[in-house]
């Protein structure tokens, strides 16, 4: 599975930005899928997930309620929204995808650079 994200950007303190990755396999939807984050000189972290049929999300503390994770399996997309950006939300930004909680991700797309300034 090949994941390809996109979306990220500069943005103000306060601002919104819109990520999105597209996989290339048909067998998109067998595969729970996520976000992961990793700033400047810290480990990569878990930002959030959605499970195969997209009717099940988990965020971390940080974003719960700022970020929104969503899904097509139609199209072979997962989003993330990300709302009343901080600059602590600088990082890039990474998809995933795997198999239940994410806890063991089988693939990895290239990262994508957020940075918000203050």
């Amino acid at each position: 599975v090949q994941l390809q994200a996109s979306g990220g950007g500069l943005v103000q303190a306060g601002g919104s930005l819109r990520l999105s990755c597209a996989a290339s396999a048909r067998t998109f939807s067998r595969y729970a899928m996520g976000w992961f984050r990793q700033a400047p000189g810290k480990e990569r972290e878990f930002v959030a997930r959605i499970n195969r049929s997209g009717g099940s999300t988990y965020y971390a503390d940080s974003v719960k309620g700022r970020f929104t994770i969503s899904r097509d399996n139609a199209r072979n997309t997962v989003d993330l929204q990300m709302n009343s950006l901080k600059p602590e939300d600088t990082a890039v930004y990474y998809c995933a995808a795997g198999y239940g909680s994410l806890s063991r991700v089988e693939y990895w797309g290239k990262g994508t650079l957020v940075t918000v300034s203050s």
